[in-house]
């Protein structure tokens, strides 16, 4: 983030002092060099923006990191064994919070139709848990071993976890 404001604020400065007469570019044996100079009145008010920007992403940034917590699967894969084609499978994996603040799982998905996953719709508070409900049902094409995985997001510092299910489709 820091080297998009940083390449941003010198593109401005740069483009602001593209109006200045005092501009020049030599070039001396194949070496070029050029003169630019911003006028302080738009130094002053880059440097201000730019110093305000970063207060207000420190800002978002604090906040976000006093809102994460940690969390905790009772097991990250859940093997069916054996199932029937087109017959639905449902397990679960519990989720416990393991912080100190609100867990707030924001979204749950698979890698394929076949499978659906739902998420606890309330904050897990500290401590407590709840469960991520995931059914599986093989599409007709869908035989032997299938692989699949279902996605979590949530605010801990890592973001993104990932919870595995198998099963072998007769």
């Amino acid at each position: 983030m820091k080297k998009t404001v940083v390449s941003i604020f010198t593109l401005a400065v740069l483009l602001a002092s593209c109006g200045e007469s005092d501009n020049t570019i030599k070039s001396v044996d194949g070496e070029v060099t050029s003169t630019a100079i911003a006028d302080t009145d738009s130094e002053a008010k880059l440097n201000e923006e730019l110093s305000s920007f970063e207060k207000e992403e420190a800002a978002r940034e604090k906040e976000k990191l006093a809102n994460l917590t940690t969390l905790e699967f009772d097991k990250v894969l859940h093997d069916f064994g054996d199932v029937e084609s087109e017959v639905e499978n449902v397990t679960s994996f519990m989720v416990k919070n393991t912080g100190d603040k609100p867990l707030i799982i924001s979204d749950v998905s698979a890698t394929c139709g076949c499978t659906t996953p739902k998420k606890p719709e309330a904050p897990i508070p500290p401590g407590q848990s709840d469960e991520i409900v995931v059914t599986f049902k093989s599409k007709p094409s869908q035989k032997n071993e299938i692989k699949k995985t279902v996605t979590v997001i949530a605010n801990t510092p890592d973001k993104v976890h990932k919870v595995d299910i198998r099963a072998f489709v007769k």
